[in-house]
């Protein structure tokens, strides 16, 4: 386990629990942020993590069974020197999506594992992520408990929820952001949009009577990030092609994104084409860039679908839009969840594409067989909306240690 080397420099230093594959870690080290710890129960997500970084000791216990003295005993930290305690809770029953939400979903009650590592480190800042559908969950109950537990523990904290195409990301996906400061105001901390784009907000939105949604706001943002921004340099691939592990780029970047995402790689992983059956590829060929199951004749659709409303289910089997933003990436590219073909070719996303969609770098490397791969992808915090909001976390430390030094 990795300890604090005494004399050292202090880093910005942080732990991340319910890791996953370490999206939102990737995004606060881009930060600044140096991980010491992390905790993650599914074996899979725990390798890619520890594959993508071999500086943290990760740790593969349920969080219930870990005693939280004894990591920071073992990480040589004491009480309040940490920077960050970050983390998100499984969302499956907070969320609007879940088929029952009910407060006997013990998933629902492992925010307070989170919170007794909170109160074991005192860290300066604490970092919750979660789905929308927290907000309404049990008519605000559960966040407020949140929020409550924290102001105990002497922590002042408020919550936004963040679109992620408003810091680059190309996708429609959707994150409630809490965050707690020992000192500091954390409205500060919620990051301001940079980006305009197209959105709709169909979910609770307002908590204590005011509307928490981050929106944009002045005249000098530039344009969303597209499909195409996102994926257009890479290698084309047929249906079912696998090809070598590692694959060349077909053209040099050609925006900011795809530059930002190439640094540090040295070509293309987990880049290999899904095989669709041969009736997906019947009623792929009927389906224009940003069209969707309505464009297939009636004959080719699944029996279920033929008796449903030509205004539901719009983006199942969608073709992308490449100058549009993708559906969200879910823990699968199945057309029948959602708009995951190619915009040009006759396939669905790949791990790699899915991943840049999320706005992982090309040089992180997903561990395990394909349908993990798609897993870990979907479940993660998009690095390039966490890399935002760390930003903010790290100035408002960083004010509140020059205001103390002063």
């Amino acid at each position: 386990m990795q300890r604090k080397v005494p004399g050292s420099p202090a880093p910005y230093t942080m732990i991340d629990l319910f890791a996953g594959a370490g999206g939102l870690s990737e995004g606060l080290r881009e930060s600044g942020f140096t991980s010491l710890y992390a905790n993650e129960v599914v074996q899979r997500y725990s390798e890619t993590f520890k594959a993508n970084h071999p500086e943290v000791f990760v740790d593969n216990r349920d969080v219930r069974r870990v005693d939280a003295a004894e990591v920071r005993e073992q990480l040589g930290l004491t009480r309040g020197e940490l920077s960050l305690v970050a983390g998100g809770p499984p969302c499956q029953g907070f969320s609007v999506n879940a088929p029952v939400r009910s407060n006997d979903d013990y998933r629902n009650h492992l925010f307070r594992e989170f919170l007794r590592f909170v109160d074991e480190f005192m860290p300066a800042a604490v970092l919750i992520e979660n789905v929308p559908g927290l907000v309404s969950f049990e008519r605000g109950a559960t966040l407020s408990a949140i929020i409550q537990a924290l102001e105990e523990l002497g922590y002042t904290a408020d919550v936004r929820i963040l679109y992620a195409p408003l810091y680059g990301v190309p996708q429609t996906r959707w994150r409630t952001i809490i965050l707690g400061f020992r000192n500091g105001n954390p409205s500060r901390a919620f990051p301001q949009p940079t980006h305009i784009a197209p959105m709709r907000v169909n979910f609770t939105s307002t908590f204590r009577g005011q509307n928490i949604v981050a929106m944009p706001d002045g005249s000098d943002l530039i344009p969303y990030t597209s499909v195409r921004d996102a994926i257009g340099d890479l290698p084309p691939l047929i249906n079912g092609e696998l090809g070598e592990p590692l694959k060349g780029y077909a053209a040099p970047p050609q925006n900011p994104y795809q530059e930002r995402l190439r640094s540090q790689s040295m070509g293309v992983r987990n880049h290999e084409a899904a095989r669709l059956g041969q009736i997906n590829l019947e009623r792929l060929r009927h389906i224009p860039p940003g069209g969707n199951w309505t464009n297939i004749p009636i004959e080719l659709l699944p029996a279920g679908m033929k008796r449903a409303h030509r205004s539901d289910h719009t983006k199942r089997y969608g073709r992308s839009l490449p100058e549009g933003l993708s559906s969200t990436i879910l823990t699968k590219c199945d057309p029948h969840w959602g708009a995951y073909f190619h915009y040009s070719q006759d396939r669905i996303f790949t791990v790699r594409e899915a991943a840049r969609i999320q706005s992982f770098p090309d040089h992180y490397i997903f561990q395990g067989s394909r349908i993990e791969q798609y897993e870990q992808v979907g479940n993660a915090v998009p690095p390039m909306l966490a890399a935002a909001v760390g930003a903010g976390i790290r100035e408002v430390i960083a004010s509140e240690e020059l205001s103390v030094a002063v």
